[in-house]
């Protein structure tokens, strides 16, 4: 990695709290621990699902969070597009595809 580029990388990963490093690792590797989803946030990070999910929305938007992992936030945006798309054609019954 460059110079310049290992600096942007840096500053990006200043922007992120030490909470929203955690969730991103967690994103990453969520499938590692024992139990279910909901389960395993409630251990992690001692907050229901529903509230983990409001944060990690909010994060993904973020350009700091891009900036830190690209490939994990562009794939957690896709599947959030996709199922929201899902979400709007169960309530319209037409398909988005």
């Amino acid at each position: 990695m460059s110079a310049p580029t290992q600096q942007r990388a840096e500053q990006g990963a200043a922007e992120l709290s030490e909470r929203d490093i955690a969730m991103l690792d967690f994103e990453r590797q969520w499938w590692r621990f024992a139990g279910s989803k909901d389960e395993a946030i409630r251990a992690k990070f001692d907050m229901n699902a529903t509230r983990y999910f409001q944060l990690l929305n909010t994060l993904l938007d973020s350009s700091a969070a891009l900036e830190h992992d690209p490939l994990l936030v562009k794939r957690l945006r896709r599947l959030r597009d996709s199922r929201q798309k899902a979400r709007a054609g169960r309530s319209t019954g037409m398909r988005f595809d």
